[in-house]
């Protein structure tokens, strides 16, 4: 008897999710059912494809070959798929769209939405390490990424217009009415950043690093909301980049004098997604709004 499609599939998506929740919620079936079908896959071939340690599971060696598998097996299907719905000249399919804040892609997903209301799109937020992890492991179809490597032949990336990091604090703070801020000052000072993997913190570390100081007081916090309500709170400084600041009448910014702190931002995919008809439109429509582009 042919190995279950359905069990595959929800073998496939508990790997990809790394939860029993989040994949029964992905293919929009009740948790028990999908616990049952991996179950049942087990069961057939008497092996174990995940540990169970609680609510926390992770890949036996053999699950990890066979989704590694697994992978290639559901790229596949999604690709026909999306191959069959570009027949309908984009009335209809789904953009998975990746990015480390809302600031930049909102617009240019709203611009892509109106020109094809009928795709679906879902946006996931992370760091910089798991926007990497997400579209290489096929999570998503296109991210915005703070750092591409260039080494990775991979990738398919197109350069937005740069953004420099500005230093913010709060109204109360004494830098509240200056325009700019010295690297030994702000050495000086409690800086709040993100988590480790944050393009933001690891420009401006290694702007630290070149000016030959170090940093004296650090506060991590996780997510960018975080950091601004502890910057707004007068816990510290903070370093965000320019265009995600945004209006907020509790915050005021500074540039630093005397390091260049630029922020790169890129549009990427697989080089093998390009093909599919909703990737390629969207790639063209940031392509289109550049303002390098001829």
């Amino acid at each position: 008897m042919p190995i279950s499609h359905a069990h595959l599939r929800s073998f496939h998506a508990v790997a990809t999710h790394g939860s029993f929740t989040r994949a029964a919620e992905f293919l929009h079936i009740t948790q028990p059912t999908l616990s049952g079908q991996v179950k049942e896959l087990e069961e057939r071939y008497g092996i174990k494809l995940f540990l169970r340690h609680g609510r926390r599971i992770e890949l036996t060696d053999l699950g990890t070959s066979a989704y590694a598998i697994t992978r290639h097996l559901f790229r596949y299907e999604e690709e026909v798929e999306q191959l069959l719905q570009s027949a309908r000249a984009l009335t209809t399919g789904k953009l998975r769209v990746a990015a480390d804040s809302p600031y930049i892609i909102t617009p240019l997903l709203a611009q892509f939405q109106r020109l094809y209301p009928g795709i679906q799109i879902s946006i996931q937020y992370g760091n910089s390490e798991q926007l990497m992890t997400w579209i290489t492991s096929r999570r998503c179809d296109v991210a915005f990424l703070p750092n591409i490597p260039q080494s990775d032949d991979r990738l398919f990336s197109i350069p937005l217009v740069p953004d420099n990091l500005v230093v913010f604090v709060s109204q109360d703070h004494a830098w509240a009415d200056r325009h700019s801020v010295s690297m030994e000052e702000l050495t000086n000072q409690r800086i709040i950043l993100r988590e480790k993997g944050s393009r933001t913190r690891s420009i401006f570390e290694d702007a630290v690093r070149q000016s030959g100081l170090k940093l004296k007081d650090v506060m991590e916090i996780s997510g960018r909301e975080g950091v601004r309500e502890a910057v707004a709170a007068g816990f510290g400084v903070g370093i965000v980049a320019e265009n995600e600041l945004g209006a907020d009448s509790r915050l005021s910014s500074l540039r630093v004098s005397d390091a260049e702190l630029i922020h790169a931002e890129y549009v990427t995919c697989l080089r093998e997604h390009r093909a599919l008809r909703v990737t390629d439109a969207f790639l063209g429509m940031i392509l289109s709004s550049q303002p390098s582009a001829t």
